[in-house]
C-alpha cells in the first residue's frame, strides 16, 4: 500500500514541504483506485431538458488511515476529479471538481462539453469519463474505471446573447454575433447605471470581472464575477461585447436627428428600443437622413467617467426593404424618403440586433403627455411650515382612473387646494359643494381635518376626497404568515420599525397595513412602497436570517437591514472588506475610516454584498439604489467616525 508522509510541525495537520524544522512523520494511506458506475450508456440532449439531471456517476471512497490517530486527516485528502474526454485515451481533458462521491450532469452541461469537444449535432458520440483521485496536486493519481456513455447533443445558437437583469433573469432582449464567434453587438435601452449581464447560448454567463474590478471589463466566473453597469446617464446605447477580448463597450446616443427636407428630433422609446418621430412634409418625395454628432463612447479605458468618454458620431444608412445600418460618421447616413407631401411617423426598430428596420407609417403619432406623477396640497400645513407650499403631495395610483393617494402630516389653518402642477396658482381642486366632493376652481378650500397624519385620497375624475387618519402600521405575510404584527413609532413620523426574521420566500410577499385593519395597506419593490400594490417580494432575493425593516410610509420607502452595512467606494476601493459599519441601534450604523486617497466616484452604502441593494444620494439625503454619494470627495484626508441613520436618511462623517 502506498502512503503520503506528512510533516508536522507544531501540531499542523497539513502536507509541508522543504521544511527545515523537526518534526514527526505521519503517514496518510489507504487510497486506491474508485470504481465508478453509472446507469445510463447513452443519452439524447434537447434544449428542452438542459437544465434537467441527465446523466448521474457515483463512486466508492478509500478509507483513508492516518499514522497518529490524534491526528486529523486534512478535508483536501484526498483530491478528487472528474475527468471528461472525447478520447478513451484522455488527450484532451475537461474537468470537474464534485463536491460529493456522487455527481449529476444536466443536460445543458452535456451538451456544452460536446460542443468544446466537436461532436457534431444529431449524432450519436461516445463520450468518456473517469475520476482521478490523488492524496493531493502533482502527487500519484489513482485512476478510477473508464466509462464511456453515448451522447446525441444538439445544435446551440450562440448568434445571441441573452441580456439578463440584475437578477439573472431573461429581459427578452438580446445582442447579436452574426458569425456565432462570441463578438457581439446591439443597441439597448437602460436606465442610469442599469446593471445586466449577458448569457450565451451554451449557457455560459458574462458579467464584470469581480477581482480586477474595472468596469467593462469581462469574466465567466460566477463565483466572483459582479454585474456589469452602464454610465449614469439613461437612455440609448449601442452596445459591444467581446468573450475573447472579455472587454465591453457603451456608446450612448443622447438624441437621433433627422435632417434634409424635414428637421426635427427623434424619440426615444426605452421600453422598446425604438426611436420615432411624427413630421409634416411639404413636398412630394421629400427625404431626410438620420444621425448623431454627439454620441459618447465609454470603454476599459474610460470607465463611466463622462469626461473622459470619447466623441463619436453616427449616421444610419436605410435601403430600400426598409432595413438598417449605421457607420460611425455623419456623413454615412443616407436618404430616408417620404411619399406625396403630409403628415408621416418614422420609427427606427432597434430591439432586434439582427434586424434592424425602419418604417414609414401615414398620419401623425401624438404623444400625449401623461397626467402628474403628484397632486400638490398647498396648505395642508401651513401651521406647521408658515407658508402655502408645494412641498406636500399625493401619488398617482391610476392614469385610467386619475385617483391619487399619498400619507400626508395635516396641520392647516385655512384648509387647503389640490393642483396637478406644481407652482400653478391659477387651476385647483377645491371643496364642492359638500365634505368629500370636489369642484375645479371652487370658491372654498377643503376643509383640512385636525391636526395629525392622514391618509388622503383623491379621485378626480368622480371629484371625491377623503381622509383616514393613520394611527399605527402593522405588517403580514412574511414566511406565509397572516398574522399581523404591529411595527414601532420611530422618533420620526411616519417611519415605523420592526424586526423580521426571514426563512423562506412568501408566496405572495408581506404587506403594510394601516392601523391595524385590512382596508388600506402598502405594497412594494425595489426600496418603493405603493399605496394598494403587490406584496413585497425581498425575501424571495436575500439570505435568509434576522432583519430590521424601517418603513416610511410618509415617503413611501421601506429597506431591510442585517447587522452591517458596508461602504464601497471611499478612497477609490471597492470591496466589502475596507469599511464595513455594525449596527448600534434599530436604523443606526457606525464604524471608522481612514481617507488617505481620493474617491473620484464618490461612494455607495451597501446592505449586503449582492452589489444589487444600496443605497446612494447625499450626506443630507440617502436613497435606496440613488445616485454615488459626492460629498465624500470635499472631506480632507484624515482618521472619521461614520454613522449612517437609515431612520433620518442621513451620513455624518465625523473627525477624530
Amino acid at each position: 500500500m502506498k502512503k503520503i508522509f506528512l510533516y508536522i510541525v507544531i501540531c499542523l495537520a497539513a502536507i509541508v514541504t522543504g521544511c527545515d524544522k523537526d518534526g514527526e512523520f505521519i503517514t496518510v494511506s489507504g487510497l486506491e483506485s474508485s470504481a465508478l458506475v453509472t446507469s445510463e450508456s447513452g443519452i439524447v440532449l434537447s434544449k428542452e431538458n438542459k437544465d434537467a439531471p441527465m446523466l448521474a456517476f457515483s463512486w466508492n471512497e478509500s478509507e483513508l488511515v492516518i499514522s497518529n490517530e490524534s491526528m486529523s486527516i486534512p478535508e483536501d485528502i484526498p483530491n478528487v476529479m472528474i475527468e471528461i474526454s472525447d478520447k478513451e485515451t484522455f488527450e484532451d481533458i475537461q474537468y470537474i471538481e464534485p463536491e460529493t462521491h456522487i455527481y449529476s450532469f444536466t443536460g445543458g452541461q452535456l451538451n456544452t462539453l460536446a460542443k468544446n469537444f466537436g461532436f457534431t449535432p444529431g449524432e450519436s458520440t461516445p463520450m468518456y469519463f473517469r475520476v482521478n483521485t490523488a492524496y493531493g496536486v502533482n502527487t500519484e493519481p489513482y485512476y478510477s474505471n473508464v466509462l464511456a456513455v453515448n451522447i446525441t447533443s444538439y445544435t446551440i445558437d450562440m448568434s445571441k446573447g441573452f441580456i439578463l437583469n440584475a437578477d439573472k433573469e431573461e429581459t427578452g432582449f438580446v445582442l447579436y454575433s452574426p458569425d456565432s464567434d462570441g463578438e457581439y453587438f446591439g443597441f439597448t435601452g437602460t436606465s442610469a447605471w442599469g446593471n445586466w449581464y449577458m448569457q450565451e447560448g451554451d449557457g455560459t454567463t458574462w458579467g464584470n470581472d469581480g477581482v480586477d474590478g474595472s468596469a467593462f471589463l469581462l469574466s465567466s466566473d460566477e463565483a466572483t464575477m459582479w454585474n456589469f453597469w452602464y454610465p449614469g446617464l439613461g437612455g440609448c446605447y449601442y452596445t459591444t461585447l467581446s468573450t475573447s477580448g472579455k472587454e465591453w463597450t457603451a456608446t450612448y446616443i443622447p438624441a437621433l436627428n433627422i435632417s434634409g427636407d424635414v428637421t426635427g428630433e427623434m424619440v426615444f422609446d426605452k421600453t422598446e428600443v425604438k426611436w420615432f418621430i411624427s413630421v409634416t412634409t411639404t413636398v412630394d418625395n421629400a427625404t431626410v437622413q438620420v444621425s448623431c454628432d454627439n454620441a459618447s463612447l465609454y470603454n476599459l479605458s474610460t470607465s463611466t467617467d463622462d469626461d473622459a468618454a470619447i466623441s463619436k458620431e453616427l449616421g444610419f444608412i436605410a435601403d430600400a426593404s426598409g432595413a438598417l445600418s449605421f457607420d460611425m460618421s455623419v456623413a454615412s447616413a443616407t436618404d430616408i424618403a417620404f411619399g406625396t407631401a403630409g403628415d408621416y411617423t418614422l420609427t427606427f426598430y432597434l430591439a432586434d440586433p439582427a434586424n434592424w428596420y425602419y418604417e414609414i407609417t401615414e398620419g401623425k403619432t401624438v404623444v400625449e403627455d401623461p397626467i402628474s406623477e403628484f397632486l400638490y396640497l398647498p396648505g395642508v400645513d401651513d401651521l406647521t411650515s408658515g407658508a402655502w407650499t408645494f412641498d406636500n403631495y399625493l401619488r398617482l395610483l391610476s392614469e385610467d382612473d386619475s385617483t391619487f393617494a399619498g400619507i400626508v402630516s395635516v396641520n392647516s389653518e385655512w384648509g387647503y387646494t389640490m393642483s396637478l402642477e406644481e407652482g400653478n396658482w391659477d387651476n385647483h381642486y377645491k371643496l364642492g359643494d359638500s365634505e368629500g366632493t370636489l369642484l375645479v376652481n371652487g370658491e372654498n378650500n377643503i376643509t383640512a381635518p385636525d391636526a395629525g397624519m392622514y391618509l388622503i385620497q383623491a379621485d378626480l375624475k368622480n371629484l371625491t376626497y377623503s381622509h383616514s387618519e393613520v394611527t399605527g402600521l402593522s405588517y403580514a405575510g412574511f414566511n406565509g404568515d397572516w398574522a399581523m404584527v404591529a411595527m414601532d413609532a420611530s422618533s420620526v413620523e411616519g417611519v415605523y420599525t420592526s424586526s423580521v426574521t426571514i426563512n423562506a420566500a412568501s408566496e405572495w410577499g408581506a404587506k403594510l397595513y394601516l392601523n391595524g385593519e385590512w382596508d388600506y395597506f402598502f405594497g412594494g419593490a425595489e426600496g418603493k412602497l405603493y399605496f394598494g400594490g403587490d406584496g413585497i417580494t425581498d425575501d424571495a432575493s436575500i439570505a435568509a436570517g434576522n432583519y430590521d425593516m424601517v418603513a416610511d410610509v410618509k415617503n413611501q420607502t421601506y429597506t431591510l437591514l442585517g447587522d452591517e452595512v458596508y461602504i464601497v467606494g471611499i478612497n477609490d476601493v471597492w470591496n466589502f472588506t475596507s469599511v464595513v459599519l455594525s449596527k448600534v441601534s434599530t436604523g443606526v450604523y457606525s464604524g471608522s475610516v481612514s481617507i488617505s486617497a481620493d474617491s473620484p466616484y464618490g461612494m455607495v452604502i451597501h446592505l449586503d454584498q449582492s452589489w444589487n441593494r444600496y443605497y446612494g444620494g447625499s450626506f443630507s439625503s440617502i436613497g435606496y439604489l440613488g445616485e454615488n454619494i459626492n460629498d465624500v470627495k470635499d472631506l480632507a484626508y484624515g482618521a472619521y467616525d461614520i454613522t449612517v441613520d437609515f431612520i433620518n436618511n442621513t451620513v455624518v462623517f465625523e473627525a477624530q
